[in-house]
């Protein structure tokens, strides 16, 4: 496959018929990542949600010649601290086909800029697997660093645990 034009990249924000290829992203992000398994319904009720109600954050969709290629997600935080609002990317995949070519990068640009020209951002965050050393270089390339915080989880009901698979890819 020849390396697409990115010049026929276009981001724009997600609309709810997006649905249908963010939930296959998440769900290849997951496995790629993570090992985890996601459920379906679970994770298409959570796109839907964000899709429908910005209040949540919201999705941008990476497309070459009309077919998505890419998506990342930002939601927000309050920082009493700081009196503004983090955005925390979540979410970012890039189809295997089209990785390595820049995408990910225009995507973060986009998201940044946009976040630079919102009152009341003060910064953006991200996490990772600790393990995903590919997924930690390209975040310091484009600007990231690491910090002193470790992010911790309590889910409240089992029905929310992911469980691993055996096979995971990196």
């Amino acid at each position: 496959m020849n390396p697409p034009s990115l010049s026929n990249l276009k981001i724009r924000p997600a609309t709810p018929d997006d649905w249908p290829t963010i939930v296959d992203f998440n769900s290849r992000l997951a496995f790629e990542t993570e090992g985890k398994q996601l459920k379906s319904d679970v994770v298409q009720a959570g796109v839907q949600t964000l899709l429908n109600d910005a209040t949540h954050g919201r999705y941008f969709v990476a497309e070459i010649d009309g077919r998505p290629v890419g998506q990342i997600m930002h939601t927000r935080e309050w920082s009493d601290w700081r009196n503004g609002d983090f955005w925390w990317l979540q979410s970012v995949y890039v189809h295997p086909d089209y990785r390595r070519q820049g995408i990910f990068r225009r995507l973060m640009q986009h998201v940044a800029d946009l976040a630079r020209a919102t009152p009341g951002i003060v910064g953006l965050r991200l996490y990772m697997a600790n393990d995903n050393a590919n997924a930690r270089q390209t975040y310091e390339q484009c600007g990231f660093q690491f910090e002193h915080y470790v992010v911790l989880e309590q889910l409240l009901s089992a029905e929310h645990n992911l469980p691993r698979t055996s096979e995971r890819k990196l």
